[in-house]
């Protein structure tokens, strides 16, 4: 485009039809043509492709128009006033140029404003015909649901159950069946089968009311005879008390009995098969066993009872709550105390067994069931025909707590032999029951199978339930051990009172076991705690044996023989006499001698516990420990009078031997003669 067209261009004004002009126009042809400038409507008219083609030759035109001053204003030269021209007149026309983007900038908007109003148009038809294809679709749902309801529709008469169709024609009279019509309609089919169900229940109704009435008519004969033996009852109590003087008299207190059974439907079963099997037990082999039961019956009904509530009673307590001053809530300590003593509470009820033994003295069982743990325990004393006189070292011969002891090897009745316990016990906080045998009772493996109860450790059972054989299997093992226990005990308890006084009884049937001069002698008889004894030198094997057990009873005995002194640590096994009690020796004589010294006092310690079923004498054996300390006496005279004499003392032989022995020495361990041999009077060696 030259410079001087580019001068003489007008501004262009534009129709009202959209189209543009240039050049001059007439002033009236613009005031009838192009009133007003729309530029919205010359989008319409305009081809969009031309438009980009003018884009790009504009933007061509500016990059040379501008690159032409550019290198005029560098260049410099002689001849300002043309250059400045020039300069000036490129600018006009890159002004005209920034117009004419200026404008299609403007198109392109509206172009694209219209663009986006024609997108929303089509996208409201399209939002329009969704909704209604979607109104459609629940139109189709809802009638296929209709559909669906009336194909699953079932009528009544589909819930009764209707007789065959060969028992109907066989059964129904022709009137209802019909055969020549319903055997080809279902309809009227179903229809005779239901009026033939009708006829039917009709004529059962008809039964029904009939039974009614013979009912009504049982019933009343029923109550009446219910009144003929509520009067029998009192007669019959005026019979039972008349004979009451006969049942003294000829030793049949039947009504004792029966108010003890009738006491006994109230008892939990672990207790019942209790009560039941010692009672059968007392009556076939034990007559001189009695059995009771103990404790409030009203208390055991009322664990059966549900609690009533009622409302009168709570708004009263609320009432009282409101008047009172308001209570603290229990602190941790306190619920924790009270879950305690819920969980190891008793029944009421309670079973009592008193064993009568050949002395006249009696133990007193008195039988405890824990509800909440499942279990029984057992509480122990005995009471002899005449007052014992106890001596200190037998204190806990005849304890309740250590009585029963181990009466099966490894009962100790300080653990519970429900395995479930251990976790009822983590809730409520206790490490062990042994912190409340003493209140409670023990727990022993041979109560609860007295009580029926067996708790398997290899298949534990959810519910553990009183068996009847159980109990019935034991209970005659049981009874026995429990007498033998109390006759064991009951004679300690008699030796230990001459033991303390330096006395070693020895019956007569058992003379013929010890020589007939002793020298030796017992000079104390003392009871030694446990851990005392752990702590004792020459007792370092029974311990580290296993066989000092804290259930054990440990003693210590000193005999004496001139400067000599053997001191004996007896450990006694609470199943004393059916297990023998182990001593430890240690002499002091010439210096301490123990078996780990000297093998004499280790051939004297089995002399006495090794050989000890040569000093049982008679069954029950309750004389085995005083044997066994008088053989201690026997074999100290040995040990003393063997001892070679020194013959560098003057004077006479401290310990003159008088004791018979075939051998004084034997081996290069110069073993001692200690076997004594009856009715020769002398000492071998075995």
């Amino acid at each position: 485009m030259s410079s001087e067209s580019s001068k003489k261009r007008k501004p262009k004004v534009i129709r009202s039809d959209g189209a543009p002009a240039e050049g001059k126009r007439n002033r009236s042809d613009t005031e009838q043509e192009g009133k007003y400038y729309s530029e919205e409507a010359e989008v319409d008219l305009r081809d969009p492709g031309r438009d980009y083609e003018l884009y790009k030759y504009t933007c061509q035109e500016l990059q040379r128009l501008m690159a032409e001053i550019q290198d005029l204003k560098s260049r410099g030269g002689k001849d300002v006033v043309r250059r400045g021209t020039t300069i000036c007149r490129d600018r006009l026309c890159n002004c005209v140029h920034f117009m004419t983007l200026k404008k299609l900038n403007r198109l392109a908007h509206i172009r694209l404003k219209k663009g986006r109003d024609q997108t929303h148009e089509a996208k409201q038809k399209v939002d329009a015909y969704h909704l209604q294809l979607q109104n459609l679709l629940y139109e189709v749902m809802h009638l296929q649901k209709e559909i669906t309801k009336c194909l699953e529709f079932k009528s009544k008469h589909e819930e009764i159950d209707l007789v065959s169709l060969e028992e109907f024609y066989k059964e129904a009279p022709p009137d209802i069946s019909k055969a020549e019509v319903t055997m080809g309609d279902p309809h009227q089919q179903t229809l005779a089968r239901l009026d033939w169900e009708l006829e039917q229940r009709k004529r059962l109704a008809e039964k029904y009311r009939e039974c009614l009435s013979n009912k009504e008519k049982i019933l009343k004969e029923i109550e009446v005879k219910k009144e003929y033996l509520s009067s029998l009852q009192p007669r019959l109590n005026s019979i039972m008390q008349a004979s009451l003087p006969v049942q003294e008299y000829l030793f049949m207190p039947f009504d004792q009995a029966h108010k003890q059974y009738e006491t006994a439907r109230h008892l939990p079963p672990p207790l019942y098969v209790l009560f039941v099997q010692a009672t059968a037990y007392g009556q076939a082999c034990d007559k001189t066993l009695s059995v009771a039961i103990e404790g409030s019956v009203d208390e055991a009904k009322a664990l059966f009872k549900p609690p009533e509530d009622s409302q009168d009673d709570e708004s009263d307590s609320d009432a009282e709550e409101e008047q009172t001053t308001k209570r603290r809530r229990p602190t941790l300590g306190v619920q924790l105390d009270d879950k305690r003593k819920e969980m190891l509470k008793r029944h009421p009820l309670s079973v009592m067994l008193d064993l009568k033994c050949k002395d006249d003295s009696v133990l007193h069982l008195t039988f405890y069931y824990l509800m909440n743990l499942n279990i029984m325990t057992v509480k122990a004393k005995v009471t002899t025909a005449t007052e014992l006189i106890t001596p200190i070292s037998a204190g806990d011969l005849l304890s309740p707590d250590s009585v029963l002891s181990c009466l099966y090897p490894g009962d100790h009745g300080k653990k519970t032999p429900n395995p479930a316990n251990q976790y009822q016990f983590d809730k409520v906080g206790i490490l062990t029951l042994s912190d409340y045998v003493l209140e409670l009772g023990h727990p022993y493996l041979w109560v609860q199978k007295l009580g029926g109860l067996h708790f398997p450790k290899e298949q534990p059972q959810q519910t553990v339930i009183a068996d009847h054989s159980l109990s019935a299997s034991h209970m005659e093992t049981t009874m026995k051990l429990l007498k033998t226990r109390v006759q064991s005990r009951l004679a300690l308890h008699k030796q230990f009172a001459s033991l303390e006084h330096g006395i070693v009884p020895v019956t007569s049937d058992c003379q013929y076991l010890f020589p007939a001069k002793v020298v030796s002698r017992l000079v104390k008889w003392v009871t030694v705690a446990h851990e005392d004894y752990m702590e004792l030198h020459f007792t370092k094997d029974i311990v580290d044996a296993g066989l000092a057990g804290d259930t054990n009873l440990y003693y210590m005995a000193l005999i004496e023989r001139g400067t000599a002194k053997l001191q004996a640590a007896v450990v006694l096994n609470p199943g004393y006499s059916s297990i023998p009690p182990v001593f430890q020796l240690c002499l002091n004589w010439k210096g301490e001698k123990t078996n780990s010294n000297d093998d004499n006092i280790r051939a004297m310690e089995g002399e006495v516990n090794v050989c000890y079923k040569e000093l049982c004498g008679p069954w029950p054996s309750h004389q085995l420990l005083t044997n066994q300390l008088q053989r201690l006496c026997v074999l100290l005279d040995v040990y003393l009078e063997t001892e070679s004499h020194d013959d560098s003392v003057e004077g006479p032989k401290e310990f003159p031997q008088e004791k018979m022995c075939l051998r004084l020495f034997r081996g290069p361990s110069r073993m001692k003669p200690f076997k004594y041999n009856h009715p020769q009077g002398f000492f071998s060696h075995r």
